[in-house]
């Protein structure tokens, strides 16, 4: 076994964050090296050197030390200090387009679960409205940056010093859509349909009028129709343009999970098995997607893992396919695919840790 290494994590406190401590906590790879948690910590909490982790995230106490574990103020001092060699931030976009070129500058790797990085199209990234998109340090920064899906860029993740994590919507079409469209399956003139569903924790932990119980519940709502800001990922990633697809996401009463449906024609008549040995040759060597040859995949069959789960159906003609595809935004959608990354970089197995 290589040598471990001192990962640090800033953004505990989010849902995302969560899920990424108890990752990192657990990883087969990491023990005895708990991640530096850093953030922001109020005065009163200061003086007794942070917020211990387990008043955050009860559900993080374990018999092996957690409740040592303190979120404490953030310093690029005390990174240093801890000798923290890959930082995890589960920041706003803002917050990571400002610290990301200062950790790099310190030498250390980044990945990042914000969409800060994401998109190398400035008219893709206008959806933001960064305050430093005209400057040159945010231009060699971007440049920099690998979109971290392992299954479309394992090669460039292994040595990258910045990863940017995809988006939870992003990584449920990009993973159901890629393969077919690099094999020339697609017909993109005809128009691609992705009707896409996300439980609540989708939206984050700040709360809004629309995650409110009493909206989401017993509901199922459309929202950012033309407008959701992991469009350009899908569209950067698979090589299509705005016209060839459309993208809507709606709003689950389900806690966490998403399904998306997609609706595609085919340039020519397909089989059930020429579909499913493009899929098949595409995710050969990737241990996080399962494909559903039988069956359509769900929701609970993906949820708290860190699966990615395709499935398909066609029409009697084999021109048009339903594809079905399912993940968990929190983990193969977030939290799961930062770690799944960090394997990558570190040259140990994919799904380690994770499956």
């Amino acid at each position: 076994m290589t040598k471990t290494i001192q990962t640090a994590v800033v953004g505990v406190t989010g849902y995302a964050g969560a899920e990424l401590a108890r990752l990192l906590l657990h990883h087969p790879r990491l023990k005895g090296r708990p991640p530096v948690f850093a953030g922001r910590v109020d005065a009163k909490d200061q003086a007794r050197g942070g917020v211990p982790l387990t008043e955050i995230h009860p559900q993080l106490a374990d018999n092996n030390g957690s409740a040592e574990l303190k979120l404490e103020p953030f310093s690029w001092e005390l990174l240093a200090e801890r000798s923290a060699e890959v930082l995890f931030l589960a920041t706003p976009h803002e917050q990571s387009r400002e610290w990301v070129p200062e950790a790099l500058k310190r030498g250390l790797r980044v990945i990042d679960l914000s969409a800060a990085w994401r998109l190398t199209e400035p008219a893709n990234r206008a959806v933001y409205a960064f305050a430093d998109e005209a400057t040159e340090l945010a231009a060699s920064t971007q440049a920099r940056a690998v979109y971290g899906m392992p299954e479309l860029h394992r090669k460039r993740i292994a040595s990258a010093q910045l990863v940017a994590n995809p988006g939870c919507y992003a990584t449920s079409i990009i993973l159901a859509l890629k393969p077919l469209v690099a094999a020339g399956l697609v017909d993109l003139e005809h128009g691609i349909v992705a009707d896409a569903k996300s439980g609540v924790s989708g939206a984050g932990k700040l709360p809004s009028a629309r995650t409110h119980f009493m909206y989401a519940a017993d509901n199922l709502s459309a929202y950012s129709v033309f407008a959701h800001r992991h469009t350009g990922e899908i569209l950067e990633e698979i090589g299509v343009s705005g016209c060839q697809i459309v993208f809507t996401p709606h709003l689950l009463p389900i806690p966490r999970g998403i399904l998306s449906t997609i609706y595609v024609h085919f340039t020519k008549a397909q089989t059930h098995e020429s579909v499913a040995r493009v899929y098949r040759e595409f995710f050969a060597g990737s241990p996080m997607v399962r494909l559903y040859e039988k069956t359509l995949p769900q929701i609970q069959y993906s949820v708290r893992t860190n699966y990615a789960d395709i499935g398909f159906q066609l029409d009697a003609g084999g021109k048009r396919a339903v594809i079905i595809s399912c993940l968990d935004n929190l983990l193969k959608g977030a939290a799961g695919q930062a770690v799944q990354n960090l394997n990558v970089m570190q040259g140990w197995p994919e799904s380690e840790g994770l499956a």
